[in-house]
């Protein structure tokens, strides 16, 4: 390894570990409610709460996210209790019991029910959630809490059950039906968590894995044109009439990649590898913006007009993305040009996304990479998981790569 890229790495991984300590110390102080219990994520620049509603989907990521710190770095007491504060939140008041135990979208600050959505990602945060406490705790019952969301998103995200809230499918089905790139990637990656901590369910998880691989691939992944798209017909059809059929989220498409990449790892098959690198290469390069820097939000596939008003925005988290993928491949195949867009995307969120003076990154930028006023860190769909998520990836990864130097 030349000097010069060792000291990169070297760098790097000092200001990863440094955001890391800040961004977990913001969401500590500021984020947990010690007196109902979960985390707040509404918080302003300072980490002054500016809502009381709570996100479910947060709860499950807050807690996944402290679990996850404890089996990486070792248990640590206040790590534990803020993610069995978020599981005993989310068992106490965000599950509809009366409708199958679906689990609400949001909630008050004390825990009754705001509103419920047709989409399964709260039970899906929820299962990552209390499989990673049990393999730090090894509590029985949160690993079966686990595995019974796992079996009711696949039902549902299969048509084997009807989902029994009732709210019935987006659209009207016999005017338009359709199928969306986010349930297979994140049961992807839910399926991921729980073979980690769940052995002796291993043969069921690889099954479905291979399944979400082939959804993915089937119906998503759109060499023709380029991309992969958020969302096509029932069987895999290019919707060019409506302006949902065109989009591209390039940030989500390269989340996307870096879950089939370790699932190709994992199983050593190299053309998932190489077809996940090219989804990666792909959003990329369509998704950078020339002009400003960063990740744009949202494409349309054919350089039509987005219908989303944000489309040109810079979220936080497709930075995120970037910089695990970026740095995977690099890891993989020391190939010098996924370590330049690695130095590039990195160099973007230090100047525009990390905040010094109060911690923490924003969480949404314009696109000339100032913070939209009055500025975030947190709201309904960010809090403590994407970035943290991201740098200890990244710790990780970098560790590995110099320690083989």
């Amino acid at each position: 390894m030349e000097k010069e890229t060792k000291h990169l790495l070297q760098e790097s991984r000092s200001w990863v570990q440094d955001q890391l300590k800040g961004s977990i110390a913001f969401w500590l102080k500021h984020g947990m409610d010690p007196v109902h219990g979960g985390v707040y994520t509404c918080l302003d620049r300072t980490g002054r709460i500016y809502s009381t509603d709570k996100s479910v989907w947060m709860q499950g990521r807050c807690a996944w996210t402290f679990a996850h710190l404890c089996a990486v770095y070792g248990p640590q007491e206040a790590w534990l209790a803020a993610s069995k504060s978020c599981l005993d939140f989310m068992e106490a008041h965000c599950i509809n019991r009366a409708a199958g135990n679906r689990m609400y979208f949001t909630v008050t600050g004390d825990g009754r029910p705001l509103r419920q959505r047709r989409y399964c990602f709260s039970e899906g945060f929820y299962a990552i959630a209390n499989a990673e406490y049990y393999g730090v705790t090894g509590e029985r019952a949160c690993l079966e809490r686990a595995r019974a969301a796992y079996e009711l998103i696949w039902g549902l995200n299969q048509g084997l059950i009807q989902d029994p809230t009732g709210l019935g499918p987006k659209t009207i089905p016999e005017t338009r039906s359709g199928r969306a790139l986010a349930n297979p990637m994140i049961y992807l990656n839910i399926t991921s968590v729980l073979r980690r901590v769940d052995p002796e369910r291993e043969a069921l998880y690889n099954q479905r894995s291979a399944q979400c691989v082939e959804e993915i691939f089937r119906y998503h992944y759109k060499p023709e044109l380029g991309c992969t798209l958020e969302s096509v017909g029932p069987d895999g059809a290019f919707r060019d009439q409506v302006s949902e059929g065109r989009v591209v989220n390039p940030g989500h498409d390269i989340e996307c990649a870096w879950f089939l990449m370790e699932d190709a790892n994992r199983k050593g098959d190299q053309a998932q590898y190489d077809t996940a690198v090219k989804i990666f290469d792909q959003a990329i390069q369509a998704g950078w913006d020339q002009e400003y820097g960063g990740l744009l939000y949202l494409m349309d596939c054919l350089g039509r007009p987005p219908e989303a008003y944000e489309h040109d925005m810079k979220l936080w988290w497709p930075h995120n993305e970037t910089l695990i993928a970026s740095m995977m491949i690099y890891r993989d195949t020391g190939r010098e040009e996924y370590l330049e867009w690695f130095r590039k995307t990195l160099n973007y969120c230090k100047t525009y996304f990390a905040d010094p003076e109060y911690g923490e990154w924003y969480g949404y930028l314009r696109r000339d990479g100032k913070p939209t006023m009055p500025p975030a860190k947190g709201s309904t769909f960010k809090g403590p998981f994407h970035l943290p998520r991201m740098l200890m990836l990244v710790d990780a990864m970098i560790g590995e790569i110099l320690a083989r130097a």
